[in-house]
């Protein structure tokens, strides 16, 4: 039987239904994928935690760059508004 690869998408995909708090033969059944696939698709649970340290880091800079970037904008209004 031919090995199947799944994309790094696919298994955060995957990940992230079971985080959900969904079946995994509901997840299975949906992935078309077996159990055994499931149990041994060589995701370890350090690869999880990474995960989500990494979105929330994410989140974490994309609120500083929207931050930022309101400050910018008033800055730039400001100084326009004013005759140096």
């Amino acid at each position: 039987m031919k090995k199947v690869r799944f994309t790094e998408t696919q298994i955060v995909n995957i990940l992230k239904l079971a985080d959900s708090g969904m079946k995994v033969e509901d997840i299975c059944r949906q992935m078309a994928i077996s159990n055994i696939t499931y149990y041994n698709g060589g995701v370890e649970a350090n690869d999880v935690k990474r995960l989500k340290e990494l979105e929330e880091e994410n989140a974490k800079l994309k609120k500083m760059f929207a931050e930022v970037s309101l400050e910018n904008h008033t800055m730039k209004t400001l100084f326009a508004k004013k005759d140096w």
